[in-house]
């Protein structure tokens, strides 16, 4: 049940200052920063009856706050439905003394985020390391260089030294990395993309939904902030899944913007099947795995190229 709390500002402060002090003491709960921040920028915050989305915004003395609050609300934590997953030698594609390239699994993040307790695959690397060592008084290093969407599963690189995070670095920054997916589609043979078999999609990207809402990025344009993005898409074949015919497609993204493979094909009229966000069908999943990684050893500088099945191809 929502209920309404009236706060007045009796110095000169910012906004989320205030209310971090101040909403503890009213509802007799520790909230954390990042709560309070969500709730000024979801717009349940009013100064001078106005509404205010901007957690640093200056208070003067004698300020009227009003907060719009539901403690259900605010403290329900959803519970992700991730996967529990240990690495092991199985996973692992390939390891030295600089580097370890592991085989993701779909619904496991790949680090940790705001919710401190959910397990992801930089901390399983770090225990596995661990297990190979148990001798050492603290946990082993790995850095994490590259990351994948939590549904998204396969290749994903980490180092094993720091010595070695400035080359891997440039490498995915300077795309000497090169990363290539496959992605399940829904289409039919009359889509033009299809016909090509080969295409491109150029397009100036950025995010499209509201801070509130779940992100969402598309076609912005460059005076508005979008950013320049490239993807080389090849058809590989037809495929069927649970008796309905889709295409497998091979992507091949020469930048690296957030959801940009899921965003082209979507734009071309080919979203990714379980991609509901961006106007795919209902699926156990999304159907997009990083198959390959192709870079330059950080050390010996020799080419390499790490790859691994898409195993989610059979039917789930």
């Amino acid at each position: 049940m929502e209920k309404i709390i009236s706060i007045t500002a009796q110095n000169v402060c910012r906004l989320d200052e205030l209310l971090r002090k101040k909403i503890p003491e009213l509802i007799k709960k520790e909230i954390s920063n990042s709560k309070i921040r969500r709730l000024i920028v979801a717009g349940a915050v009013e100064v001078n009856k106005k509404q205010c989305r901007i957690p640093g915004y200056e208070l003067q003395e004698g300020a009227a706050v009003k907060l719009h609050l539901d403690e259900d609300k605010l403290f329900f934590e959803k519970t992700p439905d991730d996967i529990a997953f240990e690495v092991t030698e199985k996973s692992v594609l390939f390891e030295d003394e600089n580097i370890i390239v592991v085989n993701k699994p779909s619904f496991f993040p790949t680090e940790a985020g705001m919710v401190g307790s959910r397990d992801n695959l930089h901390a399983a690397v770090i225990r596995y390391l661990h297990s190979k060592n148990p001798a050492l008084r603290n946990p082993p290093y790995a850095g994490v260089m590259h990351r994948l969407d939590r549904e998204t599963s396969g290749v994903i690189l980490f180092t094993k030294s720091r010595s070695v995070n400035a080359p891997c670095h440039d490498m995915f920054e300077k795309h000497t990395a090169r990363k290539v997916y496959q992605a399940v589609v829904c289409a039919d043979r009359m889509n033009k993309k299809i016909s090509e078999k080969n295409f491109i999609v150029r397009m100036f990207m950025g995010r499209i939904s509201a801070k509130s809402q779940a992100a969402k990025w598309g076609s912005v344009s460059e005076s508005k902030g979008g950013v320049d993005s490239v993807t080389e898409f090849s058809v590989l074949k037809q495929i069927e899944l649970s008796g309905k015919k889709y295409f497998l497609v091979e992507a091949r993204p020469l930048t690296g913007r957030t959801h940009q493979i899921r965003v082209h094909l979507a734009s071309v009229g080919l979203p990714i099947l379980g991609d509901e966000l961006y106007g795919g069908k209902t699926y156990w999943r999304i159907m997009l795995h990083a198959c390959r990684l192709s870079f330059p050893h950080p050390v010996t500088g020799e080419n390499m190229t790490v790859s691994c099945e898409f195993s989610d191809l059979a039917v789930k």
